[in-house]
């Protein structure tokens, strides 16, 4: 099950009000390829394409592929705030490093 924090949803749903898109959802994509596996991306959609897998965590809707279900199964989205910056994250605990790559 895919879960999106308390932080994470409060935040969407700001961002989904400035926007006026508060009818809108999360879709969630495979972005290309990193050292960790597949990297993914999250847009702001307003309804699945065809054949996509819909879920809801915390109010917010989610879209997503049915192909990438098994991988993202686990997805944690957050949202921080720190010196460093902020944004949405999403911590995987499927990812696995790849050879030569310094994970962790």
């Amino acid at each position: 099950m895919i879960e999106i924090t308390d932080t994470a949803a409060a935040e969407l749903k700001q961002l989904l009000e400035k926007e006026k898109k508060t009818d809108h959802g999360l879709r969630i994509f495979a972005a290309g390829m990193g050292c960790s596996g597949i990297q993914y991306g999250l847009t702001l959609e307003k309804s699945p394409k065809n054949g996509e897998e819909v879920l809801e965590s915390n109010g917010i809707k989610i879209f997503f592929d049915k192909d990438l279900q098994d991988d993202i199964a686990e997805f944690k989205i957050d949202f921080i705030d720190n010196e460093y910056g902020k944004g949405f994250v999403i911590d995987n605990p499927n990812a696995k490093c790849g050879s030569g790559c310094s994970c962790g």
